[in-house]
């Protein structure tokens, strides 16, 4: 089973920005214990601050991999470009973040890219991800 995580804007920068809402926790060093984990898994990463490179990236992996776990970041309220992409793709896509967007401002409670996936895990810290990988595995 091949499983690709694509994290979108400022995600980078996890583990130093913002750690009161995303946790102190680098995604590198997650990511190594999640493929510990799921070592069964062909499971691979990819993140951008560029919203065409995402889209470049769905395009690639959307017909051929088993899922892909999306966190667009801020491009998850604003990019229709995003939207239209995991629209026009095969793959199954959850959506997920870690912070809990319904909890927080108001612009971060729509998602436009939703309507195109599968399931939205959200406000579970880092655990979004292993949760959205277990989703594909069962």
């Amino acid at each position: 089973m091949k499983i690709i995580i694509i994290n979108g804007p400022n995600l980078n920068l996890l583990g130093k920005r913002e750690p009161s809402i995303y946790g102190n926790v680098d995604f590198g060093e997650f990511y190594e214990e999640l493929k510990k984990k799921y070592s069964s898994l062909e499971l691979e990463y990819y993140q951008s601050n560029v919203e065409g490179e995402l889209i470049n990236k769905l395009h690639e992996t959307g017909f051929t991999y088993d899922g892909i776990i999306l966190n667009a970041g801020g491009y998850t309220h604003t990019s229709v470009a995003i939207s239209d992409a995991v629209a026009a793709i095969n793959t199954p896509v959850i959506e997920v973040h870690i912070s809990n967007v319904y909890a927080r401002e108001e612009y971060r409670h729509t998602s436009l890219i939703a309507k195109h996936c599968k399931g939205i895990i959200a406000g579970l810290g880092l655990g979004v991800y292993s949760l959205a990988v277990e989703h594909f595995v069962i």
